[in-house]
């Protein structure tokens, strides 16, 4: 495991990879799309309005998935030490804020039909408000210390502690009365969608997790070839100070 985490190795392999992954992230998300909004029946209760699920629900999901990447690499960092993890934990931040972005955004636009505002402080939106809050703290966080190693290590331990945030948001709609409705896909007793709804559903599920992927891919490639630069920048300023350093002594010789 250690040797495919080695960098060199992760770029040679992910450059194999990402475009089969995301040519298979285009095409399933098409595929998604098609059903969603061509084939799958408007439903008896919100109408068209059920569409917006389509988008809602998998970026929902991905918002979750997203934070647990972070504070999985973020706890291989912590016990590793291993500068990939910690690239893998600084680009899935931005990428799941975005999802999370999405997914409020789009609640929303369901919301205002369906419950008569486009907010509540219901404890499900709460909750992943505050999801979207944390990970642009641990953006913050990063951005605003200058030592990566310090700003790395700091911002590991703040995702392994946000994570108790997941639970909350999963549980949300079981511990408290709310408005959100329970879990209809991920249930002991089986799904309670129809079918027609269902597998569209689950397509641009599958879609939107191969999306996710391909773009953490993409980030984490960037990243570790913008500290290459930076690792090379540094080592070309410590030799032009320590030429600097040399003339001064010798034309203190001369």
């Amino acid at each position: 495991m250690h040797r495919y985490a080695n960098p060199t190795v992760f770029m040679r392999l992910s450059g194999r990879l990402l475009p089969w992954l995301a040519g298979l992230a285009a095409l399933v998300l098409a595929i998604g799309l098609y059903l969603g909004f061509f084939v799958a029946p408007a439903d008896y209760q919100q109408g068209e309005t059920v569409r917006i699920m389509f988008i809602h629900v998998p970026a929902a999901w991905l918002a979750m998935a997203g934070y647990m990447v972070v504070a999985a690499s973020s706890f291989g960092f912590l016990v590793w030490r291993h500068p990939l993890a910690d690239v893998a934990a600084k680009v899935a931040a931005p990428l799941g804020a975005g999802f999370t972005l999405v997914a409020l955004v789009t609640g929303a636009l369901w919301g205002r039909p369906m419950w008569g505002a486009y907010w509540v402080w219901d404890a499900r939106l709460t909750s992943v408000l505050i999801l979207f809050f944390l990970y642009l703290g641990l953006i913050a966080l990063r951005r605003a210390l200058d030592d990566e190693i310090i700003a790395s290590r700091l911002t590991a331990v703040l995702a392994l502690v946000g994570i108790v945030i997941l639970p909350v948001i999963k549980f949300s709609v079981d511990w408290w009365n709310t408005l959100h409705q329970p879990s209809s896909v991920l249930r002991l007793d089986g799904p309670t969608i129809h079918p027609s709804i269902l597998w569209p559903l689950l397509v641009m599920a599958a879609g939107f997790t191969l999306l996710f992927f391909a773009m953490h891919l993409i980030a984490m490639r960037n990243e570790v070839m913008r500290r290459r630069v930076r690792k090379l920048q540094l080592g070309e300023v410590e030799r032009a100070a320590e030429a600097s350093v040399g003339a001064a002594s010798r034309a203190r010789t001369a």
